[in-house]
């Protein structure tokens, strides 16, 4: 097989999202899926700044937007409490996107997610830390443990598994149980610490405000960049090991620069909305059902859906529990369920 015959076959043959003859979808279907997704993305936006306890019609939504009225009740719930949220959505949803998809191509792994590498862990622990030995009970404090230790925990999941797929999902689970009972020691011990954290650890959207955006937003461009630049890299990746070296790739850069990709996407998500959890798992087999095992056109259409899956997640918890409210993570793990039972009782699911 050459290199663009096996490129080819990297990129279409043999996935979930290909036709019934066998066949990657063609440019014009995705080019479709595409588009779709960005429709979905800026429905669910909409949403977003008109649904909640507060119903505002979104022509004030808009004028809010573009012709702020100061007084105006409902311009300010819009400008001081939903652009940030959903920006926030907007942000973690894109990290967590992209960082499911490079996870469970780099492990070759259908059921990875951020939480398979220990990244939940080592945030958790982290911010159970700040709050407990330093007294941190602001978000926009406690986001750079939450960032360090997510980041600490993936580098040395791929620094033991040296980037071999079974390595760094067994390193992971290893990871995990090992901070797990670290977290809850302190926990029992800290009533005060407990309360703090379990607000963060359910995962939401709520409490961040436009600064903590500004704070965290260049970590997820730089992981994202990064993972639109490996794209090509995991087609390759896609056909293993020895392949990908026979085409002239040097397997080993692509895992580092996708573990870097991977740290700065899971740890700027992890930092704004906590550890929610299945958003990185539903989205890359949502894509590759739409568009074919092509990472590039994977890439892409998960910086549509993750967010519009998670910012899905915090319309539903609006709305269902009204005038009270349930936590984004709560939902997006109803959401996400199905799909993980799915994919573990043995549906096919190709290109990972």
């Amino acid at each position: 097989m050459g290199p663009t015959s096996a490129v080819a076959a990297a990129s279409g043959a043999g996935t979930s999202g290909a036709d019934a003859r066998g066949r990657a979808p063609g440019r014009g279907r995705r080019t479709l899926a595409v588009a779709a997704s960005v429709a979905l993305l800026l429905l669910v936006v909409g949403a977003s700044l008109a649904f909640g306890v507060r119903q505002i019609d979104l022509g004030v939504v808009w004028q809010s937007l573009v012709a702020p009225v100061d007084g105006d009740a409902d311009h300010r719930v819009v400008l001081e409490l939903r652009v940030p949220r959903t920006l926030v959505g907007l942000l973690a949803g894109a990290a967590l996107g992209l960082a499911g998809t490079l996870i469970q191509g780099v492990t070759r792994n259908p059921i990875a997610d951020p939480g398979l590498l220990g990244v939940n862990s080592g945030a958790s622990l982290a911010v159970v830390i700040a709050i407990a030995a330093f007294g941190v009970v602001d978000p926009l404090g406690y986001i750079w443990f939450a960032f360090a230790g997510a980041a600490a925990a993936a580098t040395i999941v791929f620094a033991i598994g040296h980037g071999q797929p079974v390595r760094l999902a067994l390193v992971g689970a290893a990871l995990t149980s090992l901070l797990t009972p670290l977290i809850t020691v302190v926990l029992l011990r800290d009533a005060e610490t407990f309360n703090q954290y379990r607000f963060w650890a359910v995962g939401s959207l709520t409490g961040r405000g436009l600064e903590t955006v500004q704070v965290l937003w260049p970590f997820l461009l730089v992981g994202g960049v990064l993972a639109v630049l490996l794209a090509h890299r995991m087609n390759l990746l896609a056909l293993g090991d020895d392949v990908a070296r026979g085409l002239g790739q040097r397997v080993g850069t692509t895992r580092a620069l996708s573990g870097a990709a991977i740290v700065l996407l899971c740890g700027t998500a992890t930092a704004l909305v906590g550890p929610i959890a299945l958003v990185g798992l539903v989205v890359p087999h949502a894509a590759r059902r739409l568009v074919g095992s092509d990472y590039r056109w994977i890439i892409g259409i998960s910086l549509a859906l993750g967010p519009a899956l998670l910012l899905a997640a915090d319309v539903i918890g609006r709305l269902v529990v009204s005038p009270g409210e349930l936590e984004a993570g709560v939902v997006a793990a109803f959401i996400g369920a199905p799909v993980l039972i799915a994919v573990a009782r043995g549906r096919r699911v190709a290109g990972v």
